[in-house]
């Protein structure tokens, strides 16, 4: 994981992928925080957690951007995909649970989003390049345990927490970046269920997964989709590319 002032540092490479005409335009934490309407409530407090409990209401409020772009009636929040997510890791196959701690898992997926109460949800398709969200997300959570301070013990956990799953090294990390996208596979049947839509492109990412276990599972979400639903046209213009999401998604 890069320090804080290499994440300061980051060269922009892709210029087409996202221009800054000047320094003032850069993300700050300091900017987000001043465009939230909630941001009175979630200035750092010296006696208690409860402007952290704030920030993360944003995490309820935020929706998942990626959905929108395809009119999709009620868009899921960035806590809809955490909640489901933490459920869904006290359940993994049981050929990883005796391997797996559990817990951590849990409160990886609680945690592996939080930054997007600052930064936002960024999707492949906004073209953002990984060093530059990288940088975003790494000063929003550096901001986060900051905050806190001695207000709450435990606060370090957060960070360490988000690192593991950044780096995806370990086999609690690994899980929970396929359920991850496992929970998004999900959350695209369901919506091409109930909506009517096509929403082929997110089916791609099912080839991010790495554990077997996971990809079997991804592969019986996609098998449902084949069976059930009604085949249609590929969309004349498909937004989000297959390059777009590798760039997305490398090292993941």
């Amino acid at each position: 994981m890069d320090s804080d002032n290499a994440a300061n540092k980051t060269a922009v490479s892709d210029t087409s992928a996202v221009t800054i005409t000047k320094p003032g335009d850069m993300w700050t934490v300091e900017k987000a925080l001043l465009e939230m309407p909630t941001y009175e409530l979630t200035r750092t407090s010296t006696t208690s957690p409860l402007h952290f409990f704030h920030l993360l209401g944003q995490l309820k409020r935020t929706e998942r951007k990626g959905w929108k772009r395809f009119s999709i009636n009620r868009v899921e929040s960035i806590a809809d995909h955490m909640y489901r997510m933490a459920t869904m890791a006290m359940f993994p196959p049981r050929s990883l649970r005796p391997r797996l701690d559990i817990n951590k898992c849990i409160k990886m997926c609680l945690v592996h989003d939080m930054a997007e109460s600052l930064v936002g949800d960024i999707t492949p398709a906004d073209r953002v390049p990984r060093e530059e969200k990288i940088r975003r997300e790494t000063l929003a959570m550096n901001h986060i345990v900051e905050s806190l301070g001695d207000t709450i013990s435990g606060s370090d956990e957060l960070h360490t927490l988000w690192c593991e799953f950044e780096a995806s090294e370990t086999l609690e990390s690994r899980f929970v970046q396929d359920l991850d996208k496992l929970e998004l596979l999900l959350q695209m049947l369901e919506y091409e269920w109930d909506e009517k839509s096509d929403l082929s492109e997110f089916a791609y990412v099912y080839t991010k997964i790495t554990l077997p276990e996971m990809q079997c599972w991804a592969e019986e979400t996609l098998s449902k989709r084949r069976k059930h639903l009604i085949k249609k046209e590929a969309p004349e213009r498909t937004v989000c590319t297959r390059e777009m999401q590798d760039q997305y998604y490398t090292a993941k």
